[in-house]
């Protein structure tokens, strides 16, 4: 009998037991927040992995949960992965309930170059009351264009990313283009980073997403006490007690004793 073929079974290696588990975490600007985690099963692999998050998640604002913010992985200590600021995105949903019918939306791409040399594409958004011309259009692009390369000129790049998503900038350029065309709405639906420059110094500028200390409100002033009259006082000026007292003497009907001796002295006269 010929003997039978062992079949050999090749053993196969499972992946998910040789990576690990790294932490991602936000740039200083957001307080280093941690973004999520990420498994990898070496640290050049988590070199360059982009992590999305909203402004809600970083901030807790309920009213930016459409705002995607979106982070590159640049630095591996360990098992903890550091990221930077690429580039931010408006939801679909939330650009499709601001285009409505017999209104114009105006887009533009403003190439900037903030104060410590980051490169950036910002594409502003423009959404008027009515239908505008092509000739109001053309002036809403240029002063969109002038007012972003001038708040990214005087502004480093954490100070410009709080314009971008605090809505800062979007109010800049609506009360610019007012006097063109009356604007129901001006948003920058999104930026990406082309080339950074220096890197934010850690503690240099507060974070985007701390919290503003409350103004203690001032303590209410205490009454002022009531004067109590002086000793002299009490003495010279009578009170309402003894006056009623007197008045009660004047008023009592004559005693007994009285009655009887003046009955006496008629009888003797």
């Amino acid at each position: 009998m010929a003997q039978k073929a062992r079949v050999t079974t090749k053993k196969v290696k499972d992946r998910w037991r040789a990576k690990e588990w790294y932490k991602v975490y936000a740039p200083d600007m957001f307080s280093r927040m941690q973004l999520g985690e990420t498994p990898a099963d070496s640290p050049g692999s988590v070199m360059g992995r982009i992590t999305e998050a909203t402004v809600q998640d970083l901030t807790g604002d309920f009213s930016k949960m459409h705002i995607k913010l979106k982070f590159r992985v640049h630095d591996v200590r360990g098992f903890d992965a550091h990221t930077t600021f690429v580039g931010h995105d408006l939801t679909s949903d939330y650009i499709r309930r601001l285009t409505r019918r017999k209104r114009t939306k105006t887009d533009t791409v403003v190439k900037v170059v903030t104060k410590d040399g980051w490169t950036m594409a910002i594409k502003p958004m423009a959404v008027s009351e009515q239908r505008i011309q092509a000739s109001q259009e053309t002036a809403i692009r240029r002063i969109m264009d002038e007012e972003i390369k001038k708040a990214a000129a005087e502004s480093t790049i954490g100070e410009f990313v709080r314009k971008l998503i605090m809505g800062e900038l979007s109010r800049a350029v609506s009360d610019a283009s007012r006097k063109i065309v009356p604007i129901k709405r001006i948003e920058i639906r999104r930026s990406e980073v082309l080339a950074t420059g220096k890197m934010p110094v850690p503690g240099e500028e507060t974070p985007i997403n701390a919290t503003e200390p409350k103004e203690e409100e001032p303590a209410e002033a205490d009454a002022p006490a009531e004067e109590k009259p002086t000793e002299t006082d009490s003495a010279d000026t009578p009170s309402e007690e003894s006056e009623e007292a007197t008045a009660e003497a004047e008023n009592e009907e004559p005693k007994a004793d009285d009655v009887e001796e003046s009955s006496e002295d008629e009888e003797k006269q």
